[in-house]
């Protein structure tokens, strides 16, 4: 099977491989036949194959459509990915990706009702809906080198015991990379039932390579939960003169921004049974790079938009 280019996320310009504003992007995209050009682009940079017997003979059909000489197979830009037969214009597709995107609050259905005047709410809804789903990568590569774990909850303002044990509240594990000399690379989030050992190691051998160095806060149950798999970093907040945030600066700012895209997405409401899918599709937002929608657009790794199960090209992170 051929392999398509990956391009770094980082090594991308504005301009040349992505359109850096609102504005560019409607003077990129101003009919379907310029998205299915450059959704063309993404999916075979190398030019077309069929992702069904893999020859690159085909012919161009009136519709649009490839005609695959070998096997006959009719194959659209769009089969097996979620725009597939979609009755909503692909601008309004992309338009809809720049808005999820390019805003550090991320934006609720409601709101994408209003913004691209949908017929229906239900319309909005499903679409943030696919493009949630799409942008969850499985098989996802490991974390490595310096890696932050730490629980957050999330729940909003209650009344009683604050940190560990709050009552009535979401518990998540949150897991970052640590980049050198600064910043933060990949994170990890999953719901959690407890903080027993057993809970965390379970997490951390699902999203850390073994012998990267975990780097965590004072807590009892982290030794056991790391034990021999990986190296131990120990910061004991309350022997120290710095706050939790300095101790633990990229949980802390993972969590910030998390809070801040359920505030402006949902008003702060979502309920634990559906909060799964919620902190998952929030690994976009965890960034907090102003061009996100690159990191949406044009990650480094396995696309999801396209879902096709012989063909593995980029798009989202």
């Amino acid at each position: 099977m051929p392999t398509p280019i990956q391009t770094p996320a980082s090594s991308l310009q504005a301009g040349r491989d992505y359109p850096p504003s609102y504005a560019d992007l409607l003077a990129w995209f101003p009919d379907d036949a310029a998205c299915l050009d450059y959704l063309e682009w993404l999916r075979w940079p190398n030019g077309f194959f069929c992702p069904q017997c893999e020859t690159p003979s085909h012919w161009r059909m009136g519709d649009g459509r490839f005609w695959c000489a070998h096997c006959q197979r009719r194959v659209s830009v769009t089969a097996g990915t979620i725009f597939h037969r979609t009755r909503t214009p692909l601008m309004v597709w992309f338009a809809a990706a720049w808005y999820m995107t390019s805003a550090k609050n991320g934006v609720s259905a409601k709101t994408l009702h209003k913004l691209l005047n949908f017929g229906s709410y239900q319309t909005a809804w499903t679409m943030l809906h696919r493009f949630r789903s799409a942008m969850v990568r499985p098989g996802r590569d490991l974390l490595t080198g310096e890696v932050e774990v730490n629980e957050i909850f999330i729940g909003g303002l209650k009344s009683g015991k604050r940190g560990r044990g709050a009552e009535g509240k979401t518990l998540v594990a949150v897991a970052v990379e640590l980049l050198s000399p600064k910043g933060f690379g990949r994170c990890r989030l999953r719901v959690i039932p407890d903080t027993q050992a057993s809970t965390l190691r379970l997490f951390l051998l699902d999203y850390v390579k073994p012998g990267a160095v975990i780097v965590t806060d004072g807590f009892s149950s982290y030794p056991d939960a790391i034990k021999s798999d990986y190296q131990h970093k120990l910061y004991v907040v309350t022997r120290s003169n710095d706050p939790a945030h300095v101790c633990l600066p990229g949980v802390h700012r993972i969590a910030s921004l998390l809070k801040r895209w359920l505030l402006g997405t949902h008003q702060g409401a979502v309920e634990a049974d559906h909060f799964k899918r919620t902190s998952m599709s929030s690994h976009s937002v965890s960034t907090g790079a102003n061009q996100s929608f690159v990191v949406f657009f044009f990650g480094d790794s396995s696309n999801r938009l396209f879902k096709w199960s012989h063909y593995p090209i980029r798009l989202w992170l």
